[in-house]
């Protein structure tokens, strides 16, 4: 007779996004470490191990020099912080644009090695072809759509999209084909209100703004932006804390408090056992 399963909470897969198209909105967040992924848990459907790691953890300019081995570490500390929302992760610049063989090997390896429910792929014109081939052989697919930070150096730029009549119908175009291909949802970022408004209306699969309006089925914000880590952050961002402030008088105290040796006290202190004579 074999040993009975403990009972653990159930995950939210790519079925469970999927149903709510046009339905509650879908709250996702990013998280790239297992306390952060602990505390965003119980508030949020999807947490998305970002390629933005580079930039608001390692301090990198751009999300270019973001390798695959960092994905998977930042993605394994964010599976064991969390236990009930869906963990995605990104596949960083270079690891499947060189074709559907070499982005399913790197693809697999990530799922497996992280436990993820699936990864993200920025949708440019050749990728939906892929996303075609990586769903068929069971990996779940987010795609990326309008402003794609991996495309930032041949864009000069982080520019919002959507603006022009070419660029409504190419944003629109590649939704269409990424969510045809078989993504579960899309991300829209940096769109203009009315191109993401389009989408939402003519995909059958969920849209997560990012800069694109309430007009989508869900939204998601970088973490340490909405919790105002950074002195500045992008115009469709809403601070709802200032940690950057907090942290900065909390280490300003623990400083004080130190080179006045305030800091450690005596209920902070370790002291010999004190030995009791017969």
């Amino acid at each position: 007779m074999s040993a009975q399963t403990p009972q653990t909470t159930r995950r939210l897969a790519a079925p469970d996004i999927m149903k709510r198209k046009g339905g509650e909105p879908i709250v996702c967040l990013t998280a790239y470490d297992a306390p952060t992924a602990a505390l965003l848990d119980d508030h949020c459907d999807l947490l998305l191990v970002g390629d933005s790691v580079g930039m608001v953890v390692h301090g990198m300019p751009n999300t270019v020099g973001v390798t695959l081995d960092m994905m998977i570490l930042h993605g394994q500390a964010v599976m064991r912080g969390s236990k009930r929302a869906m963990v995605v992760v990104d596949m960083p610049f270079g690891s499947y644009e060189g074709g559907k063989e070499i982005a399913y090997e790197n693809c697999a390896r990530v799922m497996k090695e992280t436990g993820a429910q699936a990864i993200k792929l920025e949708s440019g014109p050749t990728v939906p072809e892929t996303i075609a081939y990586l769903v068929q052989r069971g990996i779940p697919v987010m795609g990326h759509v309008g402003l794609r930070p991996q495309a930032v150096l041949t864009e000069g730029a982080f520019k919002a999209k959507g603006r022009t009549d070419d660029e409504r119908l190419r944003v629109i175009a590649e939704a269409e084909a990424t969510a045809d291909a078989g993504a579960f949802a899309v991300v829209i970022e940096g769109t203009a209100e009315g191109v993401a408004r389009e989408i939402t209306e003519v995909i059958d699969k969920p849209t997560i703004g990012i800069g694109a309006s309430a007009a989508c089925d869900g939204q998601i914000l970088v973490t340490p932006d909405m919790l105002g880590l950074f002195d500045w952050t992008p115009k469709f961002v809403r601070r709802y804390a200032d940690l950057r402030g907090e942290i900065d008088r909390a280490v300003a105290s623990y400083a004080e408090d130190v080179r006045a040796r305030r800091f450690p006290a005596e209920v902070e202190t370790y002291f010999s056992k004190k030995h009791v004579t017969p």
